[in-house]
């Protein structure tokens, strides 16, 4: 099912990254799309560097629609530039970092699968957050 019950849809990306607020009191905004259990589809966007964390319970793929800055999974040695078009690929439990957004807004589309729960997040360092400080959840516009 869609996020407004339907069992399928067409949906303006675009639009629904414009709707996200400027500015959060969390790391992230988001808006899901599509909330199966088999996966989900969101659109979300990033107000500050997010430190380094990971997901237990999906494999992600994240493609940039807008913003610059730097990324890395799995080794933070290997961080490297991320632009418009690419798109960001890693499996569950693997650990990944935003160390630097250079260019805002910094919004992507992102495929989850299996859905990612809105609490599935464990930050490495814990004093770094918590679910609740991740991410904020945005009304469909």
């Amino acid at each position: 099912m869609t996020s407004d019950g339907q069992a399928g849809g067409r949906f303006d990306v675009l639009a629904l990254a414009a709707s996200l607020p400027e500015s959060a009191a969390t790391l992230l905004a988001d808006h899901y799309i599509t909330d199966r259990p088999s996966g989900s589809a969101r659109v979300f966007r990033t107000y500050r560097p997010v430190p380094a964390h990971s997901h237990r319970g999906c494999d992600e793929y994240l493609y940039v629609l807008s913003g610059r800055g730097t990324f890395w999974m799995g080794d933070a040695s290997r961080a490297a530039p991320f632009a418009p078009g690419q798109l960001l690929v890693f499996d569950r439990d693997t650990v990944h970092a935003m160390p630097e957004l250079h260019e805002h807004p910094v919004v992507f589309l992102a495929i989850d699968t299996p859905r990612r729960a809105p609490d599935d997040v464990t930050f490495v360092n814990p004093a770094d957050g918590d679910a609740a400080s991740f991410m904020a959840r945005n009304a469909a516009p």
